[in-house]
């Protein structure tokens, strides 16, 4: 069969019988635009800027169709949505970008009993899809693919080739170059066919939207930003090398969302990127 690429989402497209196929590709990214670079002071204008964004994104979207969708990651992102109430929770869908197959009222592995905790109790109406919580990843990631797509298009639309297309994603970038689940070296990151995919690499195991997923968003947002005494520069290294390194989707997964994120960082993941970009 012929490879189609997707010049938009720079991800190679193959149609396969199998529901996850993959294929290697070690094909360096272009670096990203500067014009898709926001660069903040601190951690805490950061999290201003990106919730700014998820304001914009939900009365667009609400004004246009009457509903917002919503992925979000764990980790430093949820925070970010601390003690916001937005007025439009009722007219909101939220799904997770990834996800430890643990119990969801699991206060320490569980970045929905995380997000319960920072803000999603004060989210009156919106509407969470869940995981079952069980250990298996497997399970796990077909039941919630369905979930997703159960969800009719006037709440999750859908881009022309089928794919679910959420109003924002929110999306961040470890160390590594993972993002949500999806790491550097494994198939995961190249599969194609699949709108949830289990990742069995640690224990427990996690689901994770695949990377044309994350990348249909109607807007793709990335943030990095925070530092600490034993990393005074903050995610300096890996955003470097997201935003204009010499990687493939193989090597380091974040760049395959270069032509399509906004990268809002702080001077201190900023820090060592080429002067055009600062």
């Amino acid at each position: 069969m012929l490879l189609l690429l997707a010049a938009s989402q720079g991800l190679l497209l193959a149609p396969a019988a199998s529901r996850c196929r993959t294929i290697c590709m070690a094909e360096i990214m272009p670096p990203v635009d500067a014009s898709l670079i926001q660069i903040e002071a601190d951690a805490e204008a950061v999290g201003k800027a990106v919730l700014a964004k998820v304001e914009l994104a939900a009365a667009k979207a609400i004004s246009e169709r009457g509903h917002f969708a919503l992925a979000i990651p764990g980790g430093s992102v949820l925070k970010m949505l601390k003690d916001s109430k937005p007025a439009w929770a009722d007219k909101a869908t939220l799904a997770y970008v990834n996800h430890k197959a643990v119990a969801m009222d699991d206060a320490e592995l569980s970045t929905h009993a995380k997000a319960c905790k920072l803000f999603l109790s004060g989210w009156k109406g919106c509407d969470t899809i869940v995981m079952d919580g069980t250990a298996d990843a497997v399970a796990e990631a077909e039941a919630y693919e369905a979930k997703l797509q159960a969800l009719p298009e006037n709440r999750l639309p859908r881009t022309a080739g089928g794919l679910p297309c959420f109003d924002m994603m929110l999306v961040g970038v470890g160390d590594d170059g993972h993002v949500g689940s999806l790491y550097p070296g494994r198939d995961e990151v190249l599969a194609t066919q699949a709108w949830v995919l289990p990742v069995e690499m640690k224990t427990p195991g996690s689901i994770s939207l695949s990377l044309p997923v994350m990348a249909a968003a109607k807007q793709v947002v990335i943030a990095a930003c925070g530092v600490s005494e034993k990393y005074p520069q903050g995610k300096s290294d890996a955003m470097r090398r997201a935003i204009e390194g010499e990687e493939s989707l193989v090597s380091f997964p974040a760049s395959g969302l270069r032509p399509v994120a906004t990268w809002v960082l702080d001077e201190a993941a900023a820090s060592k990127l080429s002067p055009e970009y600062r």
